[in-house]
């Protein structure tokens, strides 16, 4: 019984408290002065109309043309208010309509503000000028954020790439620095001459970047089919463990490299391929590693030479190889994204043996084993040309994705080319894409 009336007691206790918050506010709207002009602070109006939009803004304009409309009263004060606080919960002298402006401010506020630039990272050395540029022009017309590029290359090549970008349109869309190529001093001469010239660089750009969090490394031979910022989406999904993204080596092990002839550890079953590679580098600093060099944990900076002292008369392929190595003692940090994002002629000249690709498209297309520049694999020597021939403001259809697939028909002899259309999937629904966001304006 008594707890019936306890509940009875505050059920009235509520009810009290909603007609005394009723009553004081049906007192104030019967205040003199209720909807008529009243001084005000000078910045409110300007406020209000910038963020109050709507329903606020065109009563502010309605009342401007002389049609009577009753203004807001000044008890609505122009307090920072947080727009999740409840209603009832306001001081008594603040109206939810602050709320209201509250929250349209910081939405037009958040609108104005600078998209987050996406970090794209390449390495450039000897004859890679030319390939490194077409790479970054596929960058450039299919994002939609804005890039910052980091380009590391040899002396010579500075004054190319910053002659050539300073040339492109679209000066809003990126930035760029470049960088000198930089080792650690006591071991420069072995990081150089591993694998090939400056390869090894991208092992330290979690320590030369220091104030970047995030970065995207791809090779000088990648060509973007895709908007970067669709890769750099992947930084969202990983775990609270994981620290880079990487795709498989191989699809099928019977043609495998890693799981027939390494001599080291490797990552998963085939290994992982480097040449696309998505870093949170903010986590890649801060971990310790685990290894098989010293029961002792080692982070990114002291991991690398200890790594190399103890394999490099084991690896083949240098700096990729020390990564599957260290992925294979820390394995839950690495996100593995699909092949469609790392496509390579292993991945269709013996048979197509990417399924994501056949069925969504090439997203990345990776040119390794200098594919772009000799007649083994046509296929993609021809995407390569056009898009280094294109010309930026040209009709993307017209001079782009026509004559692309119209090349594309004449390397059905080989097995790459009879799936010429898995090659052109996305970059039409790219071309596509870019121009609905132009007929709506955006």
């Amino acid at each position: 019984m008594r707890r019936y009336v306890r509940v009875a007691l505050l059920c009235l206790g509520c009810g009290l408290c909603s007609l005394l918050y009723g009553s004081s506010q049906l007192a104030l709207e019967q205040e003199p002065g209720w909807g008529k002009p009243q001084a005000r602070d000078p910045a409110a109006p300007v406020r209000r109309q910038r963020a109050g939009g709507g329903r606020a803004a065109a009563a502010a304009a309605a009342g401007s043309a002389g049609r009577g409309e009753p203004e807001l009263p000044d008890r609505c004060k122009n307090l920072s208010l947080s727009y999740w606080n409840s209603y009832w919960m306001l001081p008594s002298d603040v109206c939810g309509m602050n709320c209201y402006w509250e929250a349209a401010f910081r939405y037009d506020f958040m609108k104005t503000q600078p998209a987050e630039r996406m970090h794209l990272a390449v390495v450039a050395c000897g004859e890679r000028l030319e390939e490194t540029v077409t790479m970054l022009k596929s960058a450039i017309i299919f994002s939609i954020q804005p890039l910052q590029f980091h380009i590391f290359a040899e002396g010579q090549l500075h004054n190319s790439f910053k002659g050539i970008l300073n040339g492109l349109p679209y000066q809003g869309k990126f930035n760029y620095t470049v960088y000198p190529i930089t080792f650690p001093t006591e071991s420069a001469a072995e990081w150089k001459k591993l694998f090939k010239p400056c390869a090894s660089q991208r092992l330290f750009l979690p320590l030369i970047l220091k104030d970047v969090d995030s970065l995207l490394y791809v090779d000088t031979d990648i060509l973007f089919l895709r908007p970067v910022d669709d890769i750099w989406s992947f930084l969202k999904k990983f775990n609270s463990t994981q620290i880079a993204a990487m795709a498989p080596e191989h699809e099928e092990p019977r043609i495998g490299w890693y799981n027939r002839f390494a001599r080291h550890p490797y990552y998963g079953i085939t290994g992982i391929n480097s040449g696309v590679m998505l870093m949170n580098m903010t986590r890649i600093r801060r971990k310790y590693f685990k290894n098989d060099m010293t029961t002792a944990r080692l982070q990114w900076g002291e991991i690398l030479m200890p790594l190399l002292k103890k394999y490099k008369l084991n690896i083949t392929w240098g700096d990729q190889d020390l990564l599957n190595i260290m992925f294979f003692h820390n394995p839950e940090s690495l996100f593995v994204f699909p092949c469609q994002w790392n496509y390579r002629p292993d991945h269709c000249i013996y048979g197509s043996n990417c399924k994501e690709a056949e069925e969504k498209g090439i997203f990345i297309l990776h040119g390794n084993r200098g594919v772009y520049h000799d007649d083994k694999q046509p296929t993609f020597r021809v995407i390569y040309e056009a898009i280094k021939k294109y010309s930026f403001g040209d009709d993307l259809v017209n001079f782009l994705l026509q004559p692309l697939e119209l090349e594309l028909q004449k390397t059905m002899h080989t097995y790459c080319g009879r799936i010429y259309k898995v090659f052109i999937k996305q970059l039409t629904k790219s071309i596509r894409d870019i121009y609905d966001k132009r007929s709506k304006g955006s």
